[in-house]
């Protein structure tokens, strides 16, 4: 545990204290808008229905502009881009909360929510492609990388449990508006410091050629510049194809999310505890988030291409038990246990996007994930959602089993390959295929 301390204290040297703080801060409103949004437009239009479309408005944006403002990225630089969606995302967050308490008709509340989807500025997988490339730079061993990618999946982890419970205490004490408010709030003043950080520098946009480029201290100073290099792989260099797989199984586990919201909020209905249903979900996400904290502990010597197939066995073991849970004590057991597997999936599969995509498409490759598993999440919360209504809680998480056993049909067929190292570039640069493996 100290040598994991220790490494985690060589991550955060890499660009800072400061930088993982904004980052937090500054994806922490993407957490709270999906609930928040639902809630709003719940208590002031008083109908479910019209609180749905407006949150799968919101969803639907965010899957589909994710990539496109990944690409942008790569291509612009992160600096502009990120400035620019930050405050676009805020303006369109208050005009969601402004339209919701003026009750305007469903149909332009649905559009605001789905700009508010649009506008997402994708902190979080930018924020893992900066720190990448930190790492990448100072000549980092593969261990350092993957502790960075750890450290990133862990904070999307505890995102995703502060927010909703950040919404639920603003909706409880006040109005879920105040919610939404604090989401603008933190997304014009955080996300602008996190594109604003020296360290947004170490990725120059892609299209350019050659330029000078000041290098980041490890407390995020900027010291003399140093000529940077055109990126390896233009933004429109192609994709292998293992890729595509990955981001299946990505989507797939944003599947196993929203069957298992479904499938809790379900039981715990019946059980006469619904109010349990977010901190019994609150509770899986904390596991998660240890067991993510945890991976830097792994040795070396087991695969990437490995761990995938080891934690999409672990999702089914340990999601097959949710189907015989029937008391609140076996639910909250069964989903911290099951809290292990998620993290390791997640993480294994940023890393090996981050070892197999061209380096000019890597940003957009990280926001494809995030948006796998939002779009994953809201078709499966949806499909889960009417299996429980009809066949009882044991339907919807039979939803999260199925998709568990197709993880782990991708991982077996697909094979990833890394790619070349550039001219110049140390061999710490390139990891390891496994032997006599190639791409499927």
């Amino acid at each position: 545990m100290i040598a994991a301390l220790a490494t985690y204290r060589r991550v955060i040297a890499l660009g800072g204290p400061v930088l993982p703080v904004l980052s937090f801060l500054g994806r922490l409103p993407t957490a709270m808008c999906q609930l928040g949004s639902l809630l709003l437009v719940a208590e002031t239009s008083g109908s479910l229905t019209t609180a749905g479309l407006v949150g799968g408005a919101l969803a639907a944006g965010q899957t589909a502009a994710g990539p496109l403002i990944g690409r942008l990225a790569d291509r612009h630089g992160q600096r502009t881009v990120v400035l620019a969606a930050c405050w676009l995302n805020a303006f369109a967050v208050a005009a969601l909360v402004a339209a919701a308490l003026a009750r305007t008709a469903t149909l332009p509340l649905a559009l605001t929510g789905l700009l508010a989807g649009v506008t997402v500025p994708q902190i979080g997988p930018l924020a893992r492609t900066r720190l990448v490339a930190l790492a990448r730079r100072a000549r980092a061993d593969e261990r350092l990388v993957g502790a960075a990618l750890s450290l990133e999946g862990t904070l999307d982890e505890v995102s995703f449990v502060l927010g909703p419970a950040l919404v639920g205490l603003a909706a409880a004490v006040a109005h879920p508006a105040l919610a939404l408010a604090l989401a603008a709030g933190l997304l014009a003043v955080c996300g602008s410091a996190f594109a604003l950080h020296p360290t947004a520098r170490v990725l120059p946009p892609a299209r350019a050629t050659k330029e000078a480029e000041p290098a980041a201290d490890t407390h995020g100073s900027t010291t003399a510049s140093v000529p940077a290099a055109r990126l390896p792989g233009s933004a429109r260099a192609r994709m292998p194809r293992a890729v595509h797989a990955m981001r299946a199984s990505m989507a797939l586990q944003g599947a196993m999310f929203g069957a298992c919201q479904a499938g809790i909020t379900a039981l715990t209905e019946r059980l006469h505890q619904s109010a349990q249903a977010g901190l019994v979900y609150a509770a899986m996400g904390v596991m998660s988030a240890v067991a993510g904290l945890s991976l830097t502990l792994v040795p070396a010597r087991i695969t990437l291409p490995t761990r995938w197939r080891a934690s999409a066995v672990a999702l089914i073991v340990l999601s097959v038990p949710l189907l015989y849970v029937g008391s609140l004590g076996a639910l909250y057991a069964v989903v911290v246990i099951l809290g292990v597997a998620f993290a390791p999936h997640m993480i294994t599969l940023f890393g090996l996007t981050e070892r197999t995509v061209p380096r000019g498409r890597m940003a957009e490759s990280m926001a494809f994930l995030t948006s796998a598993v939002v779009g994953g999440q809201a078709l499966a919360l949806a499909a889960a959602g009417r299996l429980a209504d009809a066949y009882g809680p044991p339907a919807a998480f039979a939803v999260a089993v199925g998709a568990a056993v197709l993880i782990l049909a991708v991982a077996l067929a697909v094979r990833p390959v890394p790619r070349p190292a550039a001219p110049g570039r140390p061999a710490a640069d390139r990891p390891v295929p496994e032997a006599g493996r190639t791409e499927a």
